[in-house]
């Protein structure tokens, strides 16, 4: 019995020994397997052999620069959205444009989702691309999306399947009212506002849109949407009458014919039919592969097109909503949050600290994609901003696609604030918003909440009692003074009076075409724009300096394997809520937010 005894335990210990070494050695080869795979993704070894072509492929989400994990490790994960990066897509056209290497761009228009002012500023770049004389051609297969023809529409040519369609609509935006909802669940948001036309907190209070919130957005829509319909039909030759008649034409369905006739595009012809031509152009032979070069190969197999000196132009991404307190690396993924990027104010406060003290970075660029968020943490960023001009360094704004509200904040005490045409900005104004769900504890659920307290206002801003009066003139003059904070810290870094920002404020989100009118912005232009910028001020060579990006966007081997586990369980979230999950993803961004914000309304351009 007793030998059987050991023969069992033996066997037990056996039994661990071989898992734990069966573990380890699977995570070994994991290892290797996903640093492999980064290093391809980022193209440590990529060569670019003579008549090669520069490929985009116009398919995924548009993100401001590459993720923390390479293409190759996102593949890893069931249902994950593939993503471009805009600045890995500048650096290649610039690159490409002076490289004899490459012949030209080919653009596959498989429909990229992205801001406008993300497009813009790529559109820029391929027009600059244009004059080396080098071909661009693009291709749409099944259809052209509005936001990728906004692209192709410079192309040499626009090649299209004879079965194609090209799908241009302009621009419309849709906000779900949800106050009869919150009523029929016995759900009151109460709300403490300073703006007419701050309109994030109207879908909890109002059952349909205010006359103020339409017509600041029938403004910025007009606006943006003219800049973009006068590029496209500029650049396919066609009267503006004519195209905005077909715009309005139903577009999606008409004809491949058609299509040609109206000159929107200028081919018919398969994939297959497509390569052929391109083999022609690139004298490769039409039994080889077409020589395409991916703009992450290209960009590492070159060094940097923005410079390889000494000194540093430090570009700052903050890209997200903003939240007070700490997340190492200032602008990172949030785990549960859709993968999407957010700011920790403490964290971004601190890099900030770090590039003011870095006696080899002589400027700062911030780059902002914003809609705002928590008013302390805005607060936090641009008291950390303006030390860093009191050490007598440069600072820019370059705007990406959204600087508003708290991101106008920690935008407004810039030096030079550019923006792009079709950037949205301003919303100059703050709320608070506390939830009472106490007729649907109480009466609904029947569950009766008994109070044991020791001052009056000890358990405010639970949502199990609705607020008093004076609680809510008491979160009021909160909110004011929030305001007034606001409004004074944008006056002092526009050199202008308090009283001209409230006019413009009021929580109103404009277009930077409009912003650059009445004084939030300064100059149109993209990010290089506003390095070299800085640069100049910093009295650097054209030469003599070299852009570096922070924060730092590489994760450690264990990081990236919670974050792959996070994304797992998302993506499982996803697949079985369905369209349910975004709900749950607003629920889930509510629950976590601060209570007092500068945060622009949620906008769903259709684009």
């Amino acid at each position: 019995m007793l030998k059987k005894f050991f023969l069992v335990v033996c066997g037990s210990f056996v039994g661990v020994f071989l898992a734990l070494l069966f573990f380890t050695l699977t995570s070994i080869i994991m290892s290797f397997v996903i640093f492999g795979s980064m290093s391809s993704a980022m193209g440590g070894s990529a060569k670019v052999e003579k008549n090669s072509i520069l490929y985009v492929n116009l398919e995924g989400s548009l993100n401001e620069r590459d993720a923390a994990m390479g293409g190759s490790i996102m593949s890893f994960m069931p249902n994950q959205q593939k993503s471009q990066s805009l600045n890995t897509l500048i650096k290649a056209l610039k690159i490409a444009k002076n490289d004899d290497k490459i012949k030209g761009l080919y653009l596959d228009c498989r429909g990229m989702a992205s801001g406008m002012s993300s497009l813009y500023e790529l559109r820029e770049v391929i027009k600059e691309f244009k004059t080396s004389k080098k071909f661009v051609y693009a291709y749409g297969d099944e259809g052209i999306m509005q936001s990728d023809y906004y692209l192709a529409s410079l192309a040499d040519s626009i090649f299209l399947n004879p079965e194609g369609t090209v799908d241009i609509h302009g621009l419309g935006s849709m906000t779900p009212y949800m106050k009869k909802l919150l009523d029929k669940a016995g759900v009151e948001m109460q709300v403490v506002r300073v703006g007419t036309f701050k309109s994030a907190v109207e879908p909890y209070m109002l059952e349909e849109m205010s006359p103020a919130n339409r017509e600041q957005q029938e403004h910025y829509l007009g606006s943006l949407w003219s800049v973009i319909s006068t590029d496209m039909a500029k650049a396919r030759g066609i009267e503006k009458a004519k195209f905005d008649a077909l715009t309005d034409s139903l577009m999606i369905t008409m004809s491949a014919d058609e299509l040609i006739k109206s000159k929107l595009v200028d081919h018919l012809c398969y994939r297959t039919q497509m390569e052929d031509k391109l083999r022609k152009l690139t004298d490769v032979d039409e039994k080889d592969d077409l020589k395409l070069v991916s703009p992450g190969d290209l960009v590492a197999s070159n060094d940097d097109p923005f410079g390889t000196g000494g000194d540093v132009v430090a570009v700052l991404y903050a890209t997200g909503e903003i939240n007070s307190g700490t997340e190492d690396g200032g602008s990172m993924p949030i785990p549960g949050m859709g993968g999407g990027e957010a700011i920790y104010s403490e964290s971004l406060a601190k890099q900030i600290r770090e590039l003011q003290l870095d006696e080899d970075v002589k400027g700062l660029v911030l780059r902002v994609n914003s809609p705002g968020g928590s008013a302390f943490g805005s607060e936090e960023i641009w008291k950390a901003l303006e030390d860093f001009k009191a050490s007598g360094k440069p600072l820019a704004v370059s705007m990406s696609d959204y600087a508003a509200s708290g991101g106008y904040y920690i935008s407004s005490g810039a030096q030079r604030i550019f923006a792009e045409p079709t950037t949205i900005t301003g919303s100059i104004g703050i709320f608070g918003m506390i939830p009472n769900a106490s007729n649907l504890i109480n009466n609904t659920l029947g569950v009766k909440m008994e109070e044991v307290h020791t001052n009056e206002n000890a358990i405010v801003g639970t949502p199990y009692k609705a607020l008093n009066e004076q609680q809510i003139a008491a979160l009021q003059r909160m909110v004011n003074r929030g305001y007034e904070t606001f409004t004074g810290r944008c006056a002092q870094g526009r050199k202008m009076s308090q009283d001209s920002i409230k006019t413009i404020g009021e929580g109103r989100v404009w277009d930077a075409v409009t912003a650059k009118q009445i004084g939030l912005v300064d100059e149109f232009g993209g990010l290089e724009a506003a390095v070299k910028w800085v640069a100049q001020q910093a009295k650097l060579k054209a030469d003599g300096y070299k852009v570096v990006d922070y924060p730092n966007a590489e994760m450690s081997f264990f990081d990236m394997l919670s974050m792959m586990q996070t994304m797992r369980i998302e993506s499982d979230m996803r697949t079985r809520m369905g369209l349910f999950y975004n709900y749950y993803e607003q629920l889930q961004a509510v629950l976590n937010r601060d209570r007092v914000l500068c945060l622009m309304e949620p906008i769903e351009i259709d684009f």
